[in-house]
């Protein structure tokens, strides 16, 4: 017969991952339960698969589409850190080019400071450290690593909720041609019915020195996202699109098409 102290062992015992994911659940369970917006990354922790489809058209009619987007692997390995790794995109050129390949991998380590749920303030404010290694085809990146230190910061009033993340691209190399680009985008969002979010964002880029010095591009970004829609278990689905529209007479492409898949868990 086994003593109490070995029948209580053994009805503690976890399966394979259940640690992980109880941990996962109580870190997402100290912050607000908005969702991921298209563009501005979240400051929230999130532990997901993520794979999207911009379609950017340029000023000659031309079009570059990029399947993954960038995105990728979402881990939450300890309390207040998330990882995510970026898997390189296939990027395809039209009218048909020779310069279709992959773009460059990418990773991003997110550290949360401070945070609240909807009951007990409803904010967040997260530090993230990116990089980006120069592994594209065919000119399909950058050409040389990208550092990219930035701060995110949210607030939720009721059903509506803000996002905004402010950070600086810092190349290994080549900075008289590529400059340090100053990155800001923000967020806003509405939650309807409980799945429906629509979202507008303001996405800017600054380039205070390099070969574009002094330009600015903004984009608006008019967006709907569902979710999250159970499928089994700890598995859900989130769909999103919405579409960048240039608002500055400099820009790097007139307008993009944005199809967001994410599978949390």
């Amino acid at each position: 017969m086994a003593t109490p102290t070995a029948q209580a062992t053994v009805g503690n015992e976890q399966g394979p991952g259940e640690g992980w994911f109880d941990r996962v659940s109580q870190t997402q369970a100290e912050q607000p339960h908005w969702i991921t917006p298209l563009v501005t990354v979240t400051p929230r922790l999130e532990e997901e698969f993520r794979f999207d489809i911009p379609r950017q058209t340029l000023p000659d009619g031309s079009t570059i589409t990029s399947y993954g987007g960038g995105k990728g692997l979402e881990l939450i390995p300890s309390e207040r850190i998330e990882l995510i790794f970026g898997i390189p995109s296939y990027v395809d050129h039209e009218p048909a080019s020779t310069r279709n390949g992959y773009g460059d991998m990418s990773f991003l380590l997110k550290y949360r400071v401070l945070s609240a749920s909807e009951h007990e303030g409803n904010y967040i404010l997260t530090f993230f450290f990116g990089a980006s290694a120069p592994t594209a085809t065919n000119n399909n990146g950058l050409g040389h690593a990208l550092f990219t230190p930035t701060v995110a910061f949210g607030k939720g009033f009721g059903q509506f909720d803000f996002q905004s993340t402010l950070g600086m691209g810092i190349p290994s190399g080549d900075r008289e041609r590529i400059g340090t680009p100053v990155i800001h985008n923000v967020a806003f969002q509405y939650r309807v019915l409980k799945k429906l979010w629509p979202e507008l964002e303001v996405n800017t880029t600054w380039w205070p020195n390099g070969a574009r010095a002094g330009k600015k591009q903004i984009f608006l970004t008019p967006g709907l996202l569902v979710g999250r829609i159970p499928l089994w278990k700890r598995l859900g689905l989130t769909v999103g699109g919405g579409v960048q529209i240039a608002v500055t007479d400099y820009r790097a492409y007139d307008h993009s098409l944005i199809l967001s898949i994410r599978l949390p868990f």
